[in-house]
């Protein structure tokens, strides 16, 4: 399916239970991520908390480009490359947060910025290897 990705958009791994929890409603993106619907950041926080559950925001941009036009095919292929560059960040969330259109020496190529986030119960952001072990967890008792 075809998303028009634009500054702003979260895209969140595919976690039914959490969504569930908290109320969110998600489109397919890929096989392991979803785009959260008619949600902004601020919106999402407050959804968030009201659930009881934290969020956060890390301050680190990660960007990523691809050569073409400002059009889906380009911000989906940067879009791609920045969700291969916070895989082992474990992180749920990400957040769009710049989409520029460039020129190099006559070439157009499209510049995407995002923002990893991260949503869970406790209000103390574990390490990495902490989150992994939680979402194995979380997975399992699922299953």
């Amino acid at each position: 399916m075809i998303f028009d990705i634009r500054i702003g958009t979260i895209l969140m791994q595919h976690r039914p239970l959490m969504c569930g929890r908290l109320g969110l409603q998600t489109d397919v993106y890929s096989p392991s991520w979803r785009v959260i619907r008619a949600v902004n950041g601020f919106s999402l926080d407050r959804k968030v908390r009201a659930a009881g559950w934290n969020s956060f925001f890390m301050a680190g941009t990660i960007t990523a480009s691809a050569l073409g036009s400002i059009k889906e095919s380009s911000v989906r292929s940067a879009l791609g490359r920045i969700l291969s560059k916070v895989r082992g960040d474990d992180f749920n969330c990400l957040e769009v947060t710049g989409i520029v259109a460039r020129r190099f020496l006559g070439v157009p190529y499209v510049t995407v910025s995002a923002h990893s986030r991260h949503i869970q119960q406790s209000q103390f952001l574990e390490h990495p290897r902490a989150r992994q072990v939680g979402q194995g967890l979380a997975e399992g008792a699922r299953a």
